[in-house]
């Protein structure tokens, strides 16, 4: 009996030592109602601590936006004389964009020692069906809300416009107050043109055979660069909705409860069919709709050393941009100057419209009478489906007064004597003068000279010099914003040096030019900009204090990157974009 006591007890006080250890703990811990989610899906995010603590500190919250919380909940029990207490905070969180998130640490004070929560990932895929089994009878705002993509055509030719028409049907049962983008599309291969929309107005319409409203958010025309399957990213919006509850006010109005719902378009496949191998003719260089084309000369009638405009021209309804005008074969013995490129081009629903040419200038040097060719421009129409061949006609220029050419000599140029009349140029031709000034060489004074003279007076001369030179100094010391303006330029020089070496390469360029853009946010910014779509591009350097119509014509340069790498730019054109990126460099650098 008594080894029995003496085995047992140490066993007791251990076990209670244990408990009281388990019963003094501590924890402080993090809970997620899912791992993965859409983007319009929510994500509940519960801290919950065994003890009362204080100075709770929640994290940033990256990557989501916070639509409630914190809320507190506490929970207190006695259950055979041990006491539970669990208290937690709670947010619910919407995610902003797609990826890989992290939630931060969150921090409590407890019994005078901070205690921190462990990390959690989350992951953000891109919106996704909502299963019938979790809706329930809240979801008002689920059934009665739907973002719909209209495309025109789903199965168009290469370089063939179609239109996407986003729009937003709401219920008569509902009311929207507010409405932001969270998940814009890129539209990869395609070149695309966002048609404004001015103003929002709802509209009387159906879907899925019940009346609803409609508002037309956003409208973009799109040229398939690719053939095959293309994917139009889907649109998706934060919408903040109005719910009708079944309460009301003191004078009987229905009470609406408020609350935030995100919307998706879906994706949408378009079928790109490749153009017609058959009787594609030879001059095709890639125009797709329905054109006109005309060859012109500002005069037929000129004398030698004067000029006259040639412009080819080609206008109607297609991918006006996105082809190479045919180029005249001239004579040789005509001065033909780089062309003038012109476009007066309109984009709506329909596609682009309008024209584009190129104007020659041309100096004939010789007397005579010179042809220009007929030219032809090829495009291919899809409406007929088939290729049409447009071909100007011949124009002769007359050169009436001028010097014949080597081969085309007239009677009155043989007649005339092979003299050349000679010019005198300088001094080479002047009589030599008898009696020089010659000098013994190797002799030298320096007392007298102009050397004594120079090293005499050159210090006094320099005093006023060094007086004009130090005021200009100051001067300019003193210009802040001359110097604000000399240090952006060479800034703007800097980070585009690169593209200004790639000029007339146009794929080399644009990779150039983009980089630039990018490198020079990251070292204003300090942040990887490449990582960043261009709204939330535009929202930094909103709050960086930068003027509007600035960071419209910098997200203007990065989109004519990405329409570069499928669409033909002319040198002009890159020109045009490189002295737009270092003059907007040069202006946000001053706004910074």
């Amino acid at each position: 009996m008594i080894k029995k006591l003496i085995l047992w007890v140490p066993l007791f006080f251990f076990s209670l030592l244990i408990w009281g250890q388990g019963e003094d703990a501590v924890t402080f811990e993090i809970q997620l109602s899912k791992p993965k989610l859409g983007l319009n899906e929510r994500l509940r995010v519960d801290f919950t601590m065994n003890k009362d603590g204080d100075n709770f500190n929640p994290p940033d919250f990256n990557g989501f936006r916070v639509l409630m919380g914190p809320s507190q909940s506490i929970s207190s029990s006695w259950i055979n004389g041990v006491r539970s207490y669990s208290k937690t905070y709670s947010y619910t969180l919407a995610p902003t964009a797609k990826g890989k998130f992290t939630i931060a640490q969150a921090t409590i004070v407890i019994g005078g020692k901070t205690y921190k929560s462990l990390p959690k990932k989350v992951e953000v895929t891109a919106a996704v069906d909502k299963p019938s089994d979790q809706m329930t009878a809240d979801d008002v705002a689920d059934e009665n809300l739907h973002l719909v993509a209209e495309v025109s055509k789903t199965n168009p030719y290469l370089n063939e416009a179609i239109s996407v028409v986003y729009k937003l049907y709401v219920s008569p049962n509902i009311s929207v107050s507010n409405y932001q983008p969270l998940d814009n599309p890129t539209y990869n291969n395609f070149w695309s043109q966002d048609i404004k929309v001015s103003r929002l107005t709802a509209q009387n319409g159906t879907y899925q055979g019940k009346p609803y409203r409609y508002v037309v958010l956003k409208r973009v025309v799109l040229y398939p660069q690719k053939v095959g399957k293309l994917e139009i990213e889907p649109l998706s919006l934060d919408v903040t909705v109005d719910v009708p509850t079944s309460r009301r006010d003191f004078f009987g109005g229905r009470i609406y409860s408020q609350t935030n719902k995100t919307v998706s378009a879906g994706n949408r496949v378009i079928n790109v069919k490749s153009l017609p191998a058959a009787n594609q003719p030879a001059n095709f260089t890639g125009a797709v709709g329905e054109f006109d084309f005309s060859v012109s000369t500002s005069k037929t009638d000129l004398n030698a050393t004067e000029s006259l405009q040639a412009t080819v021209e080609v206008n109607g309804k297609g991918n006006l941009k996105l082809f190479k005008l045919p180029e005249p074969e001239l004579p040789s013995s005509l001065e033909v100057y780089e062309p003038e490129f012109t476009e007066d081009v309109r984009t709506n629903l329909s596609g682009m419209q309008g024209k584009v040419s190129n104007s020659y200038t041309i100096v004939p040097s010789f007397r005579g009478k010179y042809p220009i060719p007929a030219i032809s421009f090829s495009f291919f129409n899809p409406k007929t489906e088939r290729y049409e061949t447009l071909s100007s006609d011949e124009i002769i220029i007359n050169v009436l007064e001028g010097p014949n050419s080597g081969g085309n000599l007239s009677n009155t140029a043989i007649a005339q004597p092979n003299k050349q009349q000679v010019v005198a140029t300088g001094n080479q031709f002047n009589f030599i003068k008898l009696t020089p000034n010659l000098s013994k060489i190797g002799a030298s004074h320096f007392f007298g000279s102009s050397n004594y003279y120079l090293w005499l007076l050159g210090p006094l001369l320099l005093i006023p010099l060094a007086i004009i030179i130090r005021k200009k100094r100051d001067a300019i010391a003193q210009d802040v914003v001359g110097n604000k303006v000399k240090r952006a330029n060479k800034l703007a020089r800097k980070y585009l040096s690169a593209a200004r070496k790639e000029l007339g390469n146009k794929d080399a360029f644009y990779i150039a030019l983009e980089r630039a853009l990018h490198n020079y946010l990251k070292a204003r910014l300090k942040i990887e900009t490449t990582e960043f779509s261009k709204d939330k591009i535009s929202e930094l350097l909103s709050k960086k204090g930068i003027e509007q119509t600035t960071i419209t014509e910098f997200i203007g340069l990065l989109q004519n990157c990405e329409a570069a790498r499928y669409s033909p730019f002319s040198d002009v054109e890159m020109q045009r974009d490189y002295d737009k990126a270092s003059e907007v460099i040069s202006l946000m650098d001053k706004q910074l």
